[in-house]
């Protein structure tokens, strides 16, 4: 089948003026024909009709920023501690590392991952020694949700080299009791190591497969472009791998760090990365941690404490790491949580344009969630663009307004209606496998932003449901300079669609509860909900 045409619901173009057509045609891998129905047949002739039957169209969702395959990794891999999978308290922690255990040979990693204390019973982390309780057969390691820590039992402390005497490392913490005995409990990427890299233990096998999964599952959720939004060199060989294999059914965006530029791209593999389905993409920078972890860089303490969180890199570090990478013409993505790690960027941002000037660089700070309306505003005369984390809202916003913000700071989190007052572009994200790929439960919680307790944070940041729809499609495209080919449902334009089975526009209350019933890729129809899919056999 070469071309086709959709009609006979809403189609939701997100073209400039947002524009309703009546139907759009398609042939092979694009879009030709948008507008009336008798224009669209006449363009694209003979062309079966795909009765939308009330549904409504509207482009594939695009992700803005996460961590494909990370979900696949912890299901598959790993033993799953997140609250999702039915972990509500310690003993169901140590239970799950147990069953682990008992299934890898002695002296083998076990690790768990996803553990998120503020949804436990004890509102606490394991310990080292609760760890050696379930076995010093093996080294265990428990990554946090937010993968900016983790506990590690004995072995693994010593199986990595950390001693008692061992001095934290810049911009990380091994913690200790009051007797200075380490607990087991380790934060940042420069502490944590190798054990907080995405592509631990993983080897070609394995990681195809938790391709696979984590495929059909953004597909399942109308996401056809991805991202990895940390990608190491041993990360990057395992995506060439798949590379090299064909099609790999999703297109996704890489984000090679900062540091193996440019060595990477002048005399590594970036300089002969193939422009296909799996392409590179910004350059990525931290600065710093997570907001759970009081780790996020803060110019105001957290709430009822005189701590201002972590700064994972040094002034100077990050200053030199922006001007290399913009001399170099990167755009950069960098995590930035508090607003004194998003005042180091912008900074740093000011200082590389003023040396090397560049226009329509569209840098971006990933998550933003505490960011002033001053910070905002300097972005877009900077030219710096945000993606924002919403979800947090909904997973922890009752614990940023009682316990780590405060009800004044919490109003504020994701100020995506200051962005928009400003006049700033900026997309939305899901940061999987911190939240999972959950696109109409994000747009949701943007329009909404209503906590798990019911709360309301900040009633005049929330979007209209048709800007938090853009934020995730045309807005994602532009955000990495992919606009001139999909994100919206215009003619030249990827045929990449998804087909949900009610209007995202017309229920603002209720969006979480809608489904996608198919999605399209390529033109070609890649999952399809309950039904046959079109082409098939019947």
């Amino acid at each position: 089948m070469t071309g086709l045409i959709f009609s006979g619901g809403p189609i939701l173009s997100m073209d400039a003026d947002d524009s309703r057509p009546e139907a759009i045609g398609i042939e092979g891998d694009r879009i030709v024909a948008v507008g009336a129905l008798s224009d669209v047949r006449r363009a694209v002739p003979d062309a079966p009709l795909h009765d939308l039957d009330g549904r409504t169209l509207i482009p594939a969702f695009i992700d803005p920023h996460g961590h494909f395959p990370d979900s696949a990794i912890v299901s598959l891999l790993r033993a799953d501690l997140s609250a999702r999978s039915g972990c509500r308290n310690l003993a169901d922690v140590f239970a799950r590392l147990a069953a682990k255990a008992a299934e890898t040979p002695q002296g083998n990693w076990v690790m768990g991952a996803a553990l998120d204390e503020c949804q436990l019973a004890e509102r606490r982390l394991p310990t080292r020694d609760e760890l050696d309780a379930v076995s010093t057969d093996h080294p265990i390691w428990v990554i946090h949700s937010s993968g900016h820590c983790g506990v590690a039992n004995s072995r693994a402390l010593a199986r990595q080299g950390i001693a008692e005497d061992s001095a934290d490392p810049e911009g990380g913490r091994y913690l200790r009791d009051g007797a200075g005995r380490l607990t087991g409990g380790i934060e940042g990427l420069s502490a944590m190591g190798e054990m907080g890299d995405t592509h631990f233990l993983l080897d070609d096998a394995s990681f195809a497969r938790c391709f696979a999964a984590a495929r059909s599952e953004y597909l399942a959720q109308g996401v056809t472009l991805a991202q990895n939004s940390w990608t190491a060199q041993p990360l990057l060989d395992l995506f060439q791998g798949i590379a090299a294999q064909g099609d790999p059914g999703i297109d996704l965006i890489l984000l090679p760090v900062a540091e193996i530029e440019p060595a990477f791209s002048q005399t590594g593999s970036g300089r002969d990365w193939p422009n296909g389905a799996i392409a590179l993409g910004p350059r990525k920078l931290l600065t710093d941690g997570s907001f759970l972890m009081r780790t996020a860089f803060l110019t105001a303490p957290y709430l009822g404490s005189d701590d201002l969180g972590l700064a994972y890199l040094a002034r100077d570090t990050l200053f030199s790491e922006v001007r290399k990478l913009h001399r170099l013409g990167f755009q950069i993505h960098c995590h930035c949580n508090g607003d004194a790690a998003s005042d180091m960027f912008l900074d740093a941002v000011a200082g590389a344009q003023k040396h090397h000037p560049r226009d329509d660089h569209r840098h971006t700070i990933i998550h933003g969630q505490v960011m002033r309306r001053d910070q905002v505003r300097r972005c877009a005369d900077l030219g710096v663009t945000i993606s924002f984390f919403p979800a947090h809202i909904w997973y922890w916003g009752d614990l940023h307004h009682d316990e780590i913000l405060g009800p004044d700071r919490a109003q504020d989190i994701s100020p995506t209606g200051w962005a928009e007052a400003e006049g700033l572009r900026f997309t939305i994200h899901n940061d999987a496998s911190v939240t999972p790929t959950r696109p109409l439960q994000l747009i949701q919680t943007t329009v909404t932003r209503r906590t798990q307790s019911g709360r309301v944070l900040g009633p005049d940041q929330c979007l209209s449901p048709l800007s938090a729809l853009r934020a995730h499609t045309i807005d994602a495209a532009w955000q990495v300079f992919r606009e001139a080919e999909r994100g919206s449902l215009e003619p030249g334009k990827l045929a990449d669609l998804a087909i949900l089975d009610d209007n995202p526009l017309t229920r603002p209350e209720t969006i979480d509860t809608i489904k996608v019933s198919e999605t399209w890729r390529h033109g070609r129809q890649v999952y399809a909900r309950n039904t046959k899919r079109v082409g098939e056999p019947a």
